[in-house]
């Protein structure tokens, strides 16, 4: 048994499904778990931790069927021959099998808890992209098989966030089993010195300039005046009553959670910036970045009436139906994401470089370290990251020999840093979506959508029945 990746939901498959109208539609949302074993992940650098979290609540009224399928443990070793059993999900109602297409969603981050609780260290192993490609790849050649009419019927891959990077690399890695691929909000090159590591957190802050006069401004004073109250056991006390705290803060070390826990809420909340009401990671109003910058307005107040302006603008995040009692800074709107697993790759294969200046940004400046990360992985799991791994295994930025993948990527996105935003080749496209956060191509359709997406979804299912016009073809 080991560790995968849970689908990004099956709300964003379905929205594709009901979107592209393509003759006989066979839906494929491949599932997995993710390993959650204990450990003290607070003590990475904040930028190790940041992880795409791609997974959308599935709707309740989904159709679908849950299916497993006995996936080898290791597609790359002969020494042992044990399995597991992937969970994948089948939606077949537009599904006809004289003329049919398949729509493949890879998997994303995300929490199962009894693997959680039974995946030991030594499985952890195997928690990689490239065993998840060929769990995908193998998956679809037994489907292919065992579904009447399916074996000529042409697959696309489709993911969003990190599932949007494994449905790009399918297509460059097994371009024999799917004929294109659909990368949203995916951060290909995330990685080494690809992108300026400050890029990321400049989006961000750009998001709340963009949303509100002085927002950032006042985001940027409020970690001098917390380190200024959190340097003495009375304002440790006032900062616990005035920010609701579950757990009262007691030394500088929970004042640094504090900051963090922020910083994540204000990450978090430019990932979710929709137009409309949503509840991606948390039920938020219509442009949540907006509503938190009313409270934002005044940089230069006074510590402790900044600090209570800050803890209105994040109340709006935790707290937007008014139902919290209490903040707890210890978990963040991503529990629920699988986490735990990410941060494992992020010591292994996925190392995304970030970093801060509190000049192109509204945080304090934190340095990329690369040696102090690469001890925390060492104490936390025992191994040592790989910063170009990535780059070598999927070509970095050259990547033009391959073909048929659409790239979208919001431009409120702090993702898009790492995207692909311009077309590489004539089959390897790239769409902005200006007024877009983290994939909202992939959501279903709403009357507050901006024209862009509705464009950018136009443009997606032109080029996706091109891919499958031109396979049939070809049979």
């Amino acid at each position: 048994m080991r560790g995968r990746y849970k689908a990004g939901g099956a709300q964003a498959a379905l929205l594709i499904v009901t979107m592209l109208r393509l003759p006989g539609l066979l839906l494929l949302l491949s599932l997995g778990s993710v390993c959650c074993p204990p450990g003290a992940l607070s003590a990475l650098p904040l930028a190790s931790r940041r992880g795409p979290p791609g997974r959308a609540q599935p709707r309740p009224t989904a159709l679908y069927q849950t299916r497993y399928f006995p996936q080898k443990i290791d597609h790359f070793g002969f020494e042992q021959d044990l399995t597991f059993q992937q969970r994948y999900l089948v939606a077949d109602q537009h599904w006809r099998k004289d003329n049919g297409s398949i729509l493949f969603y890879t998997g994303n981050e995300g929490d199962i808890t009894w693997f959680c609780n039974n995946t030991d260290s030594k499985h952890l192993n195997y928690l990689t992209s490239e065993q998840a490609l060929a769990d995908f790849a193998i998956l679809v050649q037994h489907l292919k098989e065992t579904i009447p009419g399916a074996l000529n019927a042409p697959v696309i891959a489709i993911g969003g966030s990190y599932g949007g990077m494994l449905a790009a690399w399918f297509r460059m890695k097994y371009p024999h089993v799917v004929v294109g691929a659909l990368a949203a909000s995916a951060p290909i090159w995330q990685f080494e010195d690809l992108v300026p590591c400050g890029t990321f957190y400049s989006i961000v802050t750009n998001d709340f300039k963009k949303s509100g006069q002085c927002c950032s401004e006042s985001i940027l004073n409020s970690w001098g005046a917390i380190n200024r109250i959190s340097s003495t056991d009375e304002g440790l006390k006032w900062l616990s009553s005035a920010f609701h705290l579950c757990s009262p803060l007691k030394s500088k070390q929970d004042a640094a959670v504090l900051k963090a826990w922020l910083i994540e809420t204000w990450v978090n909340l430019a990932m979710v910036n929709y137009p409309y009401k949503a509840d991606f990671l948390q039920p938020l109003p219509a442009w949540p970045i907006q509503v938190v910058c009313k409270f934002l307005k005044n940089p230069k107040l006074p510590d402790k009436l900044l600090l209570q302006n800050v803890f209105q603008a994040v109340n709006v995040y935790y707290n937007y139906s008014g139902a919290a009692s209490c903040l707890n800074t210890s978990q963040s709107a991503t529990r629920n994401l699988g986490l735990t697993g990410w941060y494992y790759q992020a010591c292994t294969e996925m190392v995304m470089p970030m970093c801060t200046d509190g000049v192109n940004d509204m945080f304090e400046p934190r340095k990329w370290n690369f040696h102090v990360f690469s001890e925390e992985c060492f104490k936390l799991w025992k191994v040592r990251p790989r910063p170009s791994w990535i780059p070598s295994v999927y070509g970095g930025k050259n990547i033009s020999s391959h073909s048929n993948i659409i790239f979208s990527n919001g431009g409120l996105d702090p993702w898009s840093g790492g995207g692909v935003t311009r077309n590489i080749t004539d089959s390897l496209i790239a769409i902005v979506i200006p007024e877009g956060a983290h994939h909202l191509d992939l959501r279903a359709s709403n009357p507050g959508d901006p024209k862009s997406v509705l464009q950018a979804r136009a443009l997606e299912v032109q080029y996706m029945k091109q891919w499958i016009e031109k396979s049939r073809h070809k049979h």
